[in-house]
């Protein structure tokens, strides 16, 4: 199983921004999607933002498109999310993802990703 490290949450105000960082551990392993997650306590996880490694083309859900960037570096294995004009509704454990499913394109359901990490903590006060 492929482990991956998240970091970079913390405790901010509303309206401001955080970078989550991801280290995928091992240098041969390729995946055609990695994806971010979160969820609070009690909800399902849910997709936030997954990004095709073979084309670099993002999606988003609703709730973080024109907020949130997801971007990658296939030559140091991470991947990040930067995430702007935070509010208290982003507020959850946030994990990052590697695909394991390949549909021609990459989709933001749990599923299809695997999950090898802690995940990190994002608060977001009003």
């Amino acid at each position: 199983q492929v482990q991956v490290v998240e970091s970079g949450g913390g405790s901010v105000q509303a309206g401001g921004s955080l970078t989550l960082s991801c280290q995928v551990s091992t240098r041969t392993y390729w995946s055609n999607c990695m994806g971010w997650f979160r969820q609070v306590p009690g909800k399902e996880r849910e997709g936030v933002a997954v990004i095709s490694t073979r084309s670099d083309t993002p999606q988003y859900a609703d709730s973080v498109k024109g907020r949130f960037t997801i971007s990658q570096d296939n030559a140091k294995n991470m991947v990040y999310l930067q995430m702007n004009s935070l509010e208290p509704e982003d507020t959850a454990t946030y994990y990052c993802a590697t695909g394991t499913v390949w549909v021609g394109f990459c989709r933001r359901q749990t599923s299809d990703y695997n999950f090898g990490g802690q995940g990190t903590q994002v608060t977001v006060s009003s």
